[in-house]
């Protein structure tokens, strides 16, 4: 089933922004979002309204022919505001906003259901090595299993610095999970191993506040498996990132305040293709390309880069503008069909190649899961044309 939607998404789109620069387009699937809470029983009654939970950032992977997605649901959570110090800036915080993960699977990559009731929980319930939630799991395939990377929160979201540890899961039927433990020694998110080692080097993507980093794990796959084990080897690669940097912010308006990996790394014959997100400015030229007529001074978004295969500190492309910035109300501000909780946010986690077709499965709003896609070579061609390093 899932070849026949595969004919319904689109290949991606390249279009000319002043100064003869050419833009890569993601295209959205016209039944985004592909899942929402109110599909997922994530509502409540509250002072005689209904409200709507929230279910985003799905690692995405295929497993006996279906797709399945991990994504992060909340539910009975209230709205607050504070100013955030770091950003000078006063943002929308969410109480009592705690989330477990729960497995969903679909035959055709579109329509979602819940497998087994299953959840991913980290309230404490199952282990103490964090008790306010798991976020923002990536499925990576190595070998005979799927390592899950997730963000585990020993801290209450948003109001805390110092709250985001890696907690590593795997699994081997997306029904049976096993816990490895957390990388207790800094704080970090969004972390995404390479699905193979590379010359004999098993390399790993992480957030080092606020860029992105690369370095190979001394312990290989063991350091992974059984983090508590190498807390030596963890607290050098901490020590030593200003060696693993790879990209930093600044380098362009939509990348001015932080970066991050995005999904799992997608092996092609001409690169380790790279989808991560981006916080910044949305500038004209590109507002211009969704139809967007008001300034977007911070927004997530979508960006890819292009690794050589052998040596993936190598940058052989990177886009200088986003692929895919949020536009539809979902995505962007919200209204009355789709409310959103954090405005402004695409979030790339996981994403799947079908027949050659990129299929990226993002966090939306804050609220829902949408599908993107794009064909591979046409992306790849792209990369490698107009945004060589």
């Amino acid at each position: 089933m899932i070849s026949e939607v595969v004919k319904q998404l689109g290949d991606g789109e390249i279009v000319e922004v002043s100064g003869g620069k050419k833009l890569f387009k993601l295209s959205s699937y016209a039944g985004n979002p592909v899942v929402r809470p109110d599909e997922l029983g994530l509502e409540w009654d509250e002072d005689g309204a209904r409200k709507w939970g929230a279910v985003f950032n799905g690692g995405a992977e295929i497993y006996n022919g279906r797709v399945v997605l991990l994504p992060r649901c909340h539910r009975d959570y209230k709205e607050g505001k504070f100013f955030d110090e770091r950003l000078g800036i006063e943002r929308v915080y969410l109480e009592n906003y705690f989330s477990e993960v729960w497995p969903l699977e679909s035959e055709d990559g579109i329509s979602f259901r819940r497998i087994d009731s299953i959840a991913i929980k980290g309230d404490g319930s199952e282990h103490d090595d964090f008790r306010y939630g798991i976020e923002d799991i990536r499925i990576i395939k190595v070998e005979d299993r799927y390592i899950l990377m997730g963000c585990g929160k020993i801290k209450p979201p948003f109001r805390f610095t110092d709250a985001d540890r890696i907690a590593i899961y795997s699994t081997e039927d997306f029904r049976n999970f096993t816990y490895h433990g957390i990388v207790s020694g800094f704080d970090s998110r969004n972390a995404v191993c390479f699905p193979e080692p590379v010359n004999g080097k098993l390399y790993i993507l992480l957030r080092f506040y606020p860029n992105i980093h690369m370095a190979a794990l001394e312990g290989g796959i063991d350091q992974l498996l059984n983090p508590g084990s190498y807390e030596d080897e963890w607290r050098k690669l901490y020590e030593e990132k200003e060696k693993s940097l790879l990209f930093s912010v600044g380098d362009f308006p939509h990348e001015k305040e932080k970066l991050g990996p995005g999904t799992q790394l997608i092996k092609t014959s001409r690169g380790w293709l790279m989808i991560y997100h981006a916080v910044g400015e949305i500038t004209r030229v590109v507002r211009e390309k969704y139809g967007i007529d008001v300034e977007v001074p911070r927004s997530y978004s979508i960006c890819a880069a292009l690794l050589d295969l052998e040596d993936p500190s190598r940058v052989i492309s990177r886009t200088e503008m986003p692929i895919y910035v949020p536009n539809a109300p979902y995505e962007f501000t919200g209204n009355e069909e789709f409310p959103v909780d954090v405005p402004y946010v695409v979030f790339p986690v996981g994403a799947i190649v079908v027949e050659g077709k990129l299929m990226i499965y993002a966090g939306a709003g804050d609220k829902y899961e949408v599908l993107l896609s794009a064909d591979l070579d046409k992306l790849v061609n792209y990369l490698l044309e107009f945004c060589k390093v």
